[in-house]
């Protein structure tokens, strides 16, 4: 996966670098008849350098892809405390890398949450998730990255970027997952740290989807691996109600649902055994109190009245050229 550097630079803030990996299409994303994002497993070109945010990933080496469908329209993200892997086709993130260290969950457990959901300006606006996506429509806003990991009122503010959410169930994003992602930070408390990866799965010949633009995602999954023990292991939980089951699977397990290798540097011994993952606790006491406002018609309708507002502002400024 060649990666080149974006000449432009995103429009949002000094932060937040850009790796364009494949251009974005301006169309609407296949949903049905068309969509198989795990039929293939053809290994593309070895696994990637992250050459402007290596401190995220394990190595310093990116994810690697298996199924070339996943591979299309993405972009590289770098924030100041995690990476993201951007689909231009179903909206969302691929996945999402941090290095999780026991300073940086003491120095979250810190601070208030704060919502902050905003559009990811560093992205083509045609292959953007927006706000109205998600209003009124029943699913959660799910961090892949999660706020509560996140050391600073700056990098928690990034964490809502939509670069890095994906439409979850309600109930497994409040209950189950929150438990898994509480579990991992304790863990990584526990250990001195971990580096996490964690995306959504697209799995069957169609998917449903948000507005006919974002994809929903059919189960979650939460890498970790222990570079000190040198052990890994993946939570994997159906994107669904009750919300109450997941299991614990190894990496190739992973590779082989999903086509992500989540670590490729990692020895086939270490990716074939599965680590023993603590159960998902029952609290969420990371990154303060957890949000459970979703968005509604007022939302929409401000999305809607942002959107009128940059389509007009392009308009007058053709004008004038």
């Amino acid at each position: 996966m060649a990666l080149a550097a974006d000449a432009r630079g995103p429009a949002a803030g000094p932060d937040l670098r850009v790796i364009r990996v494949a251009a974005f299409s301006a169309l609407k994303p296949p949903v049905a008849g068309v969509l198989l994002l795990i039929g293939s497993t053809a290994l593309l070109p070895g696994p990637a350098l992250a050459r402007t945010c290596p401190e995220h990933f394990a190595g310093g080496t990116l994810p690697t892809l298996t199924n070339p469908r996943l591979s299309a329209d993405t972009t590289l993200l770098c924030y100041k405390a995690f990476a993201v892997l951007y689909s231009g086709l179903s909206r969302t993130p691929l996945y999402a890398a941090e290095h999780l260290t026991a300073a940086r969950v003491e120095a979250a457990r810190r601070i208030d949450r704060v919502d902050a959901f905003h559009e990811e300006a560093g992205v083509p606006e045609a292959a953007r998730a927006d706000l109205a996506d998600y209003a009124g429509s029943g699913w959660d806003r799910g961090h892949m990255a999660p706020s509560g990991d996140m050391p600073s009122p700056s990098a928690q503010a990034e964490s809502f970027t939509l670069a890095n959410i994906v439409p979850q169930n309600p109930d497994l994003n409040r209950q189950l997952w929150a438990g898994i992602e509480s579990s991992v930070r304790a863990l990584a408390v526990e250990r001195g740290d971990l580096f996490v990866v964690t995306g959504p799965l697209f799995e069957g010949t169609s998917v449903q989807s948000l507005r006919g633009r974002v994809l929903i995602p059919t189960r979650l999954f939460k890498a970790v691996y222990d570079a000190n023990r040198g052990e890994a292991g993946v939570y994997l939980a159906r994107n669904a109600a009750p919300g109450e089951a997941w299991e614990a699977i190894s990496l190739d397990q992973l590779a082989g649902l999903g086509g992500i290798v989540a670590f490729p540097d990692l020895p086939d011994s270490v990716r074939r055994r599965t680590m023993a993952l603590p159960e998902p606790r029952r609290d969420d006491h990371a990154g303060g109190p957890r949000s459970r406002r979703e968005p509604g018609f007022l939302d929409w309708l401000a999305a809607e009245l942002r959107r009128a507002a940059r389509r007009a502002w392009r308009d007058f400024l053709r004008s004038l050229f």
